[in-house]
């Protein structure tokens, strides 16, 4: 079972960033399809980024696009979600989750039925 840890969130105003880290225990993340998804309170869970296709192509949910950018970081255990000019929407418990399958297959990209392995979960606010 791959082990995810999300770490990076907190209490930031409205414009500012945060990065998000997701690792992996013992596991290359660099094997695995891994996406990023969120949960406001009240609101059902929704995808925010995705890196599941082997061709290293990423993939955005259209409210976050030209904000947040989904990276693999140099030792091979590590995903970031860089998130830029944050909003008050952004507000949100955020997830890691991995699959072992790659797919060029967009809808199901924030199919939470797709993965298998999931974080703890990381909470984002943004407010003055």
């Amino acid at each position: 079972q791959l082990q995810l840890v999300e770490s990076g969130g907190g209490l930031v105003q409205p414009g500012g960033s945060l990065r998000l880290s997701c690792v992996a225990s013992t596991f290359n993340l660099d094997l695995y399809c891994v996406s990023w998804f969120r949960q406001a309170p009240g609101k059902e869970r929704e995808g925010v980024s995705s890196a599941c296709n082997n061709d290293g192509s990423t993939y955005y949910a259209d409210s976050v696009k030209g904000r947040f950018t989904i990276s693999r970081g140099n030792s091979k255990n590590v995903v970031f979600l860089q998130m830029d000019n944050l909003r008050p929407e952004d507000t949100a418990v955020y997830y890691c989750a991995a699959s072992g399958t790659w797919t060029t297959n967009k809808s199901v990209y924030f199919d939470s039925r797709w993965y298998d392995n999931w974080g703890q979960g990381t909470q984002v606010t943004v407010s003055l």
